[in-house]
């Protein structure tokens, strides 16, 4: 018996990974996060698959349900939106699994992020303007971020900062952002990305908190901020430089120093 971690991705369901569609569309039970997961992701398992909605489970429950399919037999699939690298809740989870002796296979999805920069038609590493993604969040009530996680002090590196589950609290990364960033630096915020109800806010860090509220985004978004969204000024990348060293099969050559 194994248990399947699979990144549901962001919501739309041909976002979904081939090897997470086959494994769902044979699934005998599937266990899924709620509203999180759309209905739409759920659709293609069979008529005879029982799903079990976990979103008011308690973890210990969780287990037990899983530990009493593991006495059967019987795979389960564990759907999780996004990727389950990221903000998943996949750690305590496979603590638990290990502990208990019970096999697990982690399958990965489009995270949050990937489909945010895909609807803004962004890249997120732009030459000499950015190449660096903090992917991060801020405390709250899920639990609290380690001592130098806090957006100041992330704020410091100038990279293009990705900020989950803070749409709640627009006010506050603002005034975390403004001293490292400016108030006029660029920011969107996506919020259900490739989803029907997908909704796109451009805005600036001093203006993010009246923006988001004019929009009634407060879950379920991701605010991206950094000069990359603006940049329109850069030079090609290196990737493309005629100037590139070359194999035969178009490889890079590594320079020897």
């Amino acid at each position: 018996m194994t248990v399947y971690f699979i990144g549901a991705g962001p919501g739309a369901a041909d976002l979904l990974t081939v090897r997470a569609d086959r494994l769902i569309r044979n699934a005998r039970v599937v266990m899924y996060a709620g509203s999180i997961v759309p209905e739409s992701v759920l659709e293609s398992t069979p008529d005879d698959c029982e799903l079990i909605n976990t979103a008011r489970m308690p973890l210990d429950s969780i287990m037990e349900t899983i530990s009493s399919y593991h006495d059967k037999g019987i795979d389960v699939l564990r759907l999780q939106s996004g990727d389950p690298s990221v903000y998943s809740a996949l750690a305590e989870q496979v603590r638990r699994l290990t502990e208990l002796g019970i096999d697990y296979e982690v399958v990965p999805g489009v995270p949050a992020f990937a489909a945010a920069a895909a609807t803004l038609g962004h890249e997120l590493t732009v030459p000499t303007v950015g190449q660096t993604v903090i992917l991060t969040r801020v405390s709250g009530r899920a639990s609290k971020m380690p001592a130098g996680e806090d957006l100041d002090t992330l704020g410091k590196s100038g990279a293009t900062l990705v900020i989950h589950l803070a749409a709640h609290d627009a006010q506050r990364v603002s005034d975390e952002l403004a001293p490292n960033y400016g108030t006029d630096c660029p920011v969107a915020v996506v919020a259900y990305a490739s989803r029907d109800n997908e909704q796109v806010v451009r805005t600036t860090v001093g203006k993010l908190p009246q923006d988001i509220a004019a929009a009634e985004i407060t879950r379920t978004a991701v605010i991206i901020v950094g000069p990359v969204l603006s940049a329109t000024q850069f030079p090609d990348s290196f990737l493309y430089s005629d100037d590139r060293p070359r194999d035969d099969h178009g490889r890079t050559i590594p320079c020897v120093h």
